[in-house]
């Protein structure tokens, strides 16, 4: 039975460059491969297929030879040319650890030596420390290099030796069938080198858990969600390795005055009902002091003033925010017998001006009649 295009089992064009081509087995050797595919024999010969199409289109030389010749140029009978048993090229090597360690667990971190896992902490602001910035002392447990061997994991005055199963690779080649599988040594666990004297303090680790205490410098302007990275103060890497960083995440507490959206603050003005009417003078707060804040006469409840210039200065920049004043016009509760007289009669004085005083509330009804009559006529 004749072959299949090599290009058309890749599904690539012939222009593909080796990036496009590795990247078509990749996808098709992982789909099609049999162990997760088991019993399908179809899928295997399609296995087969498309590493043969691999091999031939990942070397340059088979590649020139196909392009040239098509199937008789690679054919492995033919005289120069090599069979496809071994699966020799260079290039099907390199993905060979990306797929297939994929598949069997292989393709781990070379040597053994990882860097330190990144760590995470939350600190709670409150929103002046946020918007001031503050240094705070923070204390958490890590794993932190055993300080009794310094790392190396054995016992003072001994040292590791080289594995005798991966002879200081790492990594062992392991025979699937028809291919071979690189993967981490299981015995040395991907470092190279056996520990046969630990030290009695890590146990061979090289880290131990720790309490580590550290002074965190917090910028003015931070907000919930905001993280400070501080570099190498995560946990300690395996074999020297590099440790990880440490992530500080901001979390700041809601205010009993004042709420806040980016730079600018928020906070709701409790006024009375005569100074609603009236209008005067307020003295509100502000996260610098007091300020004052004139109150026109005949304000309504929800009423947005700014004061500029009150807001907080964030760690982004563009300036520092303002501050958003809104009015809520207070219910007199709690009223005496005198305050009630006198209450009823500035309402019927109201009432004698026609709804002149509450053109919202008359603007209201008329609405509401409107919609009545509306539904009566239809």
């Amino acid at each position: 039975m004749s072959k299949r295009d090599y290009y058309e089992v890749l599904g690539v064009a012939r222009s593909a460059d080796e990036k496009e081509i590795k990247k078509a087995y990749r996808r098709l050797a992982m789909k099609l491969h049999p162990d997760r595919n088991p019993g399908d024999t179809g899928t295997e010969e399609k296995f087969k297929e498309v590493n043969e199409a691999f091999e031939i289109l990942s070397d340059p030389a088979k590649r020139s030879a196909y392009d040239q010749y098509g199937h008789a140029g690679v054919d492995p009978s033919a005289a120069g040319n090599r069979g496809f048993g071994g699966f020799e090229g260079g290039n099907f090597s390199e993905v060979f650890g990306d797929v297939f360690g994929d598949i069997f667990g292989g393709g781990g971190d070379q040597g053994g030596a990882r860097r330190g896992a990144d760590l995470r902490y939350s600190l709670e602001l409150s929103l002046e420390e946020a918007v001031r910035g503050v240094e705070r002392e923070i204390s958490f447990s890590t794993l932190a290099e055993c300080e009794t061997c310094k790392g190396s994991g054995a016992r003072s005055g001994s040292s590791a030796v080289t594995c005798d199963s991966c002879h200081g690779h790492g990594q062992v080649r392991i025979q699937q069938g028809f291919f071979a599988v690189q993967q981490t040594c299981r015995k040395c666990h991907g470092s190279g080198k056996i520990i046969k004297d630990p030290c009695t303090s890590c146990h061979g680790e090289g880290r131990t858990q720790k309490r580590k205490t550290l002074s965190v410098k917090v910028p003015r302007g931070v907000d919930t969600g905001d993280r400070i990275r501080l570099s190498g103060e995560g946990e300690a890497g395996s074999s020297s390795a590099p440790a990880g960083d440490l992530y500080v995440q901001i979390a700041v507490k809601e205010h009993a005055i004042f709420a806040r959206d980016g730079k600018h603050l928020y906070c709701e003005v409790p006024v009375t009902f005569t100074d609603a009417a009236l209008g005067g003078e307020l003295e509100v707060p502000t996260l610098e002091g007091k300020v004052k804040l004139k109150i026109p006469a005949e304000v309504q409840t929800g009423k947005m003033f700014r004061l500029r210039g009150k807001g907080v200065h964030t760690v982004r920049g563009g300036g520092q925010g303002d501050m958003m004043c809104k009015v809520i016009v207070e219910t007199p509760v709690s009223l005496n017998d005198d305050q009630k007289k006198l209450l009823k009669a500035l309402q019927e004085s109201f009432d004698k001006c026609n709804g002149k005083n509450s053109p919202q509330k008359n603007r209201f009804f008329a609405g509401v009649r409107k919609f009545f009559d509306n539904m009566a006529s239809g």
